[in-house]
């Protein structure tokens, strides 16, 4: 590395904040430490588990994760898109909605601005080739548990991996990147720095990040007030 190339990468990087919009809830640091992903021009390296605007609307995240326990809904997906100010990847079911609603969704989304969709581990390989042909978006697969047959994920048009294994992720990750170099790998942090950073060692490109609630974060805020 040059001495001139060492000055640059040494430079602080400016703050820009304002005297209402300075508590805004800050993705860890160690999520800085991956490759990221670039998508459309975009990098993204931290996406934020969240279906609330007001986390959505509050926060430092490249992107926002939005899946959520129940049938996915066109309303849902139409205002989270239009609150967010950064790129929304959407889930669009797969188990219970499946079949011609998943492709249905997925159309719906891309047409509302979504940058990617989000298909859960039960969707069928037939219904995965179906969303493919449909949109131009990226298709991120959901990966639970480690006897997927990844291959089969990405000859179908998984485009990028979502391994959501609770801690089992690092072990899954590492596996999968073992076998398919270049595919793009999304996968879930962990609740603590260790875990985030040995996520990214194993070979994940992106974090995901689950938030505290906004009852967790009132929580603080109320504490603060009663101390003063």
């Amino acid at each position: 590395m040059s001495e001139r190339t060492d000055r640059i990468e040494k430079r602080a990087m400016p703050v820009i904040e304002s005297r209402l919009r300075h508590n805004i809830l800050a993705m860890p640091e160690e999520i800085r430490k991956c490759s990221g992903i670039l998508i459309f021009g975009r990098r993204i390296k931290s996406l934020v588990f969240t279906t609330d605007i007001a986390i959505v609307r509050n926060c430092d995240a490249d992107a926002v994760f939005a899946v959520y326990p129940f049938t996915p809904q066109q309303i849902i997906s139409d205002a989270i898109i239009k609150a967010s100010y950064i790129p929304v990847f959407c889930g669009i079911g797969g188990a219970i909605t499946k079949g011609p609603r998943t492709v249905s969704l997925a159309k719906d989304v891309e047409s509302q601005g979504a940058m990617g969709v989000v298909i859960n581990a039960a969707v069928s390989n037939k219904d995965l080739s179906l969303v493919a042909e449909a949109v131009d978006l990226p298709i991120i697969a959901t990966i639970p548990r480690g006897d997927i047959d990844i291959a089969a994920r990405i000859e179908h048009g998984a485009t990028i991996l979502n391994v959501a294994a609770g801690t089992r992720t690092p072990e899954i990750v590492e596996k999968i990147r073992k076998d398919f170099h270049q595919i793009p790998i999304i996968a879930s942090g962990g609740p603590t720095t260790e875990s985030i950073l040995r996520t990214i060692e194993a070979g994940a490109n992106a974090i995901t990040y689950t938030p505290p609630t906004t009852q967790e974060l009132f929580k603080s805020i109320m504490e603060g007030y009663r101390e003063k």
